[in-house]
């Protein structure tokens, strides 16, 4: 890799060894200080690691309880106790699983009225606990982190953004059909991601390799909101499936 990359890159020889180096980080973080706030990412690269941290709970490895959370986005007029909702992803491959309190888990609103809102108390919220601790990412096929699409500034906090054809055609597989899929998102702007201390980002996939590549280049433009990345100083990036 070129020296000019401030990225830790760890390649894992299977789905499996990436989601287990990914557990072993946040467990790590979790052992040094009980009371971190971790910034939670969904789909389907890192359903691995929600198995892996719920199966190191059950083995008393590790606990929740003084533990926040705060995840990345949920879709924009889905009801939190819809199947298709961020809410429910949490509850069933995470939440519902550990000792986790209630009144510590935060996921962004997005059947609400006033999502501008929303999105300014979701920030100040993450600012009043302190910040995130280690924040979990993955990338999409156009380089989204959260669901901050290409040409999104880098200088935004949470926000409602529109998804594009590309980022609706890869979630369709929790839909019914493609018309199904929501049309926009609140997620956390990438100041707020930012802002977290540690970040550990998940590329699982040969769908992703012109995602990588580009990662890789060390290019840093709005057009590719992955690359924000490079100007951080601690994230790990942990690969597989991709060259």
């Amino acid at each position: 890799m070129p020296d000019k990359l401030n990225l830790k890159w760890i390649k894992a020889a299977s789905y499996e060894e990436m989601s287990k180096i990914a557990a072993d980080l946040f467990m790590e973080q979790l052992h040094e200080k009980p009371e971190s706030v971790l910034g939670m990412a969904t789909g389907g690269t890192p359903e691995g690691f929600y198995k892996e941290m719920v199966a190191r709970y059950n083995a008393g490895e590790i606990s929740f309880v003084h533990t926040k959370s705060f995840n990345l986005d949920e879709y924009v007029g889905v009801d939190p106790k819809n199947v298709t909702s961020y809410h429910y992803y949490m509850d069933q491959n995470l939440f519902n699983h550990i000792d986790i309190k209630r009144e510590n888990i935060h996921v962004p609103v997005g059947n609400t009225d006033d999502l501008a809102t929303t999105a300014l108390e979701y920030d100040a919220a993450i600012a009043a606990v302190g910040g995130i601790d280690m924040q979990l990412l993955g990338i999409g096929v156009n380089g989204h982190i959260g669901f901050n699409e290409p040409g999104t500034p880098f200088s935004l906090g949470t926000n409602v953004v529109e998804l594009t054809e590309s980022t609706r055609e890869a979630n369709k597989i929790y839909f019914d059909k493609l018309e199904d899929v929501p049309t926009h998102a609140i997620t956390m702007g990438i100041d707020t991601i930012m802002k977290s201390k540690k970040i550990v980002l998940l590329i699982s996939g040969a769908s992703k390799q012109e995602a990588m590549n580009r990662l890789r280049s060390g290019e840093i433009t709005e057009d590719f909101p992955a690359s924000a990345l490079h100007n951080h100083g601690d994230v790990t990036v942990i690969y597989t499936g991709v060259k």
